[in-house]
């Protein structure tokens, strides 16, 4: 039985460079988020503000923007190609922002040194959450806040787990692991709950959002040949080209109820975590 690849493996190989083949369309899909968390900071604030899991950086660059001369935001990841992205577009926007690739969970970061804590979508993925959001809180000065999106379940989240319910018959996809790092790992409120007040976290609320997304429909094909379990799958080698562009087309059927048009629309149903450092 093959080995699971630990979370740095899959961020710095195969994961890593998917995300990055289809960050436009990731951009575009949760672009909701990146205001809505945008929004948590009061405007030309002199924070420093640290985005956990900040991917090729598109939320990191939104908070730069809004936070303004006066503030700085930082972005950590564990995929050094993702940051080497974030870095590039950093650059190429002409904005300040530092990007580290780095475990968040071990942040190389003095304590005390952020006013606030940001994630998309990035605090799911801890193999020890409870001490990843500890070593988090320690990072954070005495009053400093905490503010997460993050999924529900998949239950909830029909077109998140589309691919892989029509795959199923089609791919040798891994099972989910329960209780274990991955995308719908913070379904639990009274557990993501537990883990705060475990790390130290003060004034929890965690309340569900529910953000309209969208892609354009020409983009559904490529989304669903990159990411996650079923992307994985089908860059297998030993699935050849014809039965690859088969399985595609059964997969890209099963998306037919989000199809509006040219564009695919889903609702997805998320949990805002919000602490406080006492």
């Amino acid at each position: 039985m093959a080995n699971t690849p630990t979370q740095a493996e899959l961020w710095n190989g195969p994961a890593g460079h998917a995300w990055i083949t289809a960050q436009s369309i990731l951009d575009e899909m949760f672009i909701g988020f990146a205001t809505h968390l945008a929004q948590t900071i009061p405007v030309d604030a002199n924070w420093r503000v640290l985005d956990v899991g900040c991917g090729t950086g598109d939320t990191t660059l939104t908070l730069a923007r809004r936070l303004g001369r006066g503030g700085h935001a930082t972005g950590i990841d564990l995929s050094a190609p993702m940051i080497d992205v974030a870095r590039q577009r950093a650059a190429d926007a002409g904005l300040p922002v530092d990007f580290i690739a780095s475990d968040a969970a071990q942040p190389p970061l003095p304590g005390g040194s952020i006013d606030h804590i940001v994630s998309r979508f990035g605090a799911m993925f801890f193999d020890n959450p409870m001490q990843a959001f500890t070593r988090l809180r320690d990072t954070t000065r005495q009053g400093g806040t905490l503010h997460a999106v993050a999924w529900r379940s998949a239950a909830e989240n029909a077109f998140m787990t589309t691919a892989e319910r029509a795959a199923a018959s089609l791919l040798p996809l891994p099972p989910r692991v329960p209780d274990g790092p991955g995308q719908f790992a913070f379904a639990d409120r009274d557990k993501v709950r537990g883990i705060l007040d475990a790390a130290g976290w003060s004034e929890v609320a965690i309340t569900p959002l529910d953000v309209p997304c969208e892609i354009a429909r020409g983009d559904l094909r490529t989304y669903i040949s990159l990411l996650g379990p079923v992307g994985t799958a089908l860059r297998s080698e030993t699935l050849d080209a014809a039965e690859r562009e088969r399985i595609l087309d059964i997969l890209e059927a099963a998306f037919a109820p989000f199809v509006v048009g040219d564009r695919v629309q889903f609702t997805a149903a998320c949990w805002v975590i919000e602490a406080a450092n006492p």
